[in-house]
């Protein structure tokens, strides 16, 4: 099986976030890691942001049945992002049998988007 979701934001919405919720916006969507990695920047996190909903999408979910947290986007080697699952997302996606991931995220100044593809391990 093969599943994939897609995501666009506009990053003016992530700093208008940033803006009117500070610490709290940024705790609720993003973990401390994520923070590091983007340094807090609005388009990094926008990417972020719309990687966190493309995966929720793969999983068939939406972000409702997810926490925002529960889908963790960190910088790996040659800045390659690397999709790490906890809590609900993580059963849900062993429940599934998805076993690989691959997340790809771009941005501008003005938008991010980002596309999450799963495959099952057989």
């Amino acid at each position: 099986m093969i599943r994939c979701g897609v995501d666009m934001i506009e990053c003016a919405r992530i700093a208008a976030g940033i803006e009117r919720g500070g610490e709290r916006f940024l705790n609720r969507f993003f973990t401390a890691g994520e923070r590091q990695d983007c340094a807090d920047k609005p388009y990094r996190l926008a990417a972020r942001f719309a990687g966190k909903e493309a995966v929720a999408k793969a999983l068939g979910s939406g972000i409702g049945d997810i926490r925002w947290v529960d889908i963790e986007i960190r910088t790996a080697e040659a800045r390659r992002p690397r999709l790490i699952l906890h809590g609900k997302a993580k059963e849900m996606a062993r429940e599934m049998g998805l076993a690989e991931w691959d997340i790809s995220l771009s941005h501008s100044e003005a938008l991010a988007i980002a596309v999450a593809v799963a495959k099952s391990a057989d």
